[in-house]
């Protein structure tokens, strides 16, 4: 993601109005957009493409159901390295980036050097991808998993 300046890219209201109605709906018609903010279309097309190119608004994608496609156990694996070369660090990354089943990855401080989420198709599925993945990079000197008993929210930031 771009960083962005944030004293250049101030939003006001219609702007904020218009994130609101996207973050409920991202396929919301700019029209229908428009009606409601008592703008044209193509302003509110102007704003978007405005806020997008400031790096505000990001990519937008599908949201899949994991569930639905069979993928029925969320972990959080905190991965704790032992590694002397620096290099090691960027190359396990790009070890674990391979693993289909990771959705996330976070570089943290504290115990853990990368906190990761996994979709897997069950508990079996869960310790063959710790075994035969994660515990098989040699740098990687312990796992912490943490299954997930059920979605608790997930939101996007406000919009003040």
């Amino acid at each position: 993601m771009r960083k962005i300046n944030s004293a250049n890219n101030q939003l006001d209201d219609m702007d904020r109005d218009i994130l609101k109605m996207l973050i409920k709906n991202a396929r919301v018609p700019f029209l229908n957009i428009a009606k409601k903010c008592k703008i044209s279309g193509a302003a509110v097309h102007q704003r978007f493409r405005r806020m997008k190119q400031a790096g505000i608004i990001g990519d937008s994608h599908f949201k899949l159901n994991p569930s639905a496609l069979g993928y029925t156990t969320c972990s959080l694996i905190g991965l704790q390295f032992q590694i002397t070369d620096v290099g090691k660090h960027e190359e396990i990354f790009n070890r674990i980036i391979r693993i289909p089943e990771v959705v996330e990855c976070y570089h943290i401080t504290g115990r853990y050097s990368l906190f990761i989420k996994v979709y897997t198709k069950g508990n079996e599925s869960l310790k063959r991808l710790i075994i035969d993945h994660l515990q098989s990079i040699p740098e990687i000197t312990n796992t912490e998993t943490f299954i997930s008993l059920d979605d608790g929210f997930i939101r996007q930031l406000p919009i003040d």
